[in-house]
């Protein structure tokens, strides 16, 4: 009978750690180099969840140091332990061009905040 408790106990532990991987991600920090590389750096991310979306504002930094305001939006996809924002678009705020980010971001309820490797 202890067997079978120490077993169930021992089998219970990884379930109550929280989700698969997600927390294991860097953690996310909003100034990054760019998930599309050529020296570009992303400034002011801060993705929060609205609803059925998370959303932030950020710049895009040239090399040559000009700044570009921009905002994204993911799909938010709620998860074990917190959302996991996927599926992200991005649009220039001036309107100059848009598309979409490989990168995806979990949010842990507790509001700790990681990204993809």
């Amino acid at each position: 009978m202890r067997r079978i408790a120490l077993l169930l106990a021992a089998l219970a532990v990884p379930a109550a750690a929280g989700p698969p991987g997600f927390a294991d991600w860097p953690p996310l920090a909003t100034r990054f180099e760019s998930t599309g590389g050529g020296g570009w750096i992303i400034d002011g991310y801060d993705p929060v969840r609205r609803g059925a979306l998370c959303t932030t504002d950020f710049a895009a930094i040239s090399p040559d140091g000009q700044r570009f305001e921009n905002a994204a939006e993911f799909d938010a996809v709620p998860v074990a332990g917190g959302v996991l924002c996927e599926n992200g678009r991005w649009r220039a705020k001036d309107g100059s061009g848009q598309g979409t980010t490989p990168l995806r971001v979990f949010i842990r309820a507790d509001g700790a905040r990681f990204r993809s490797p």
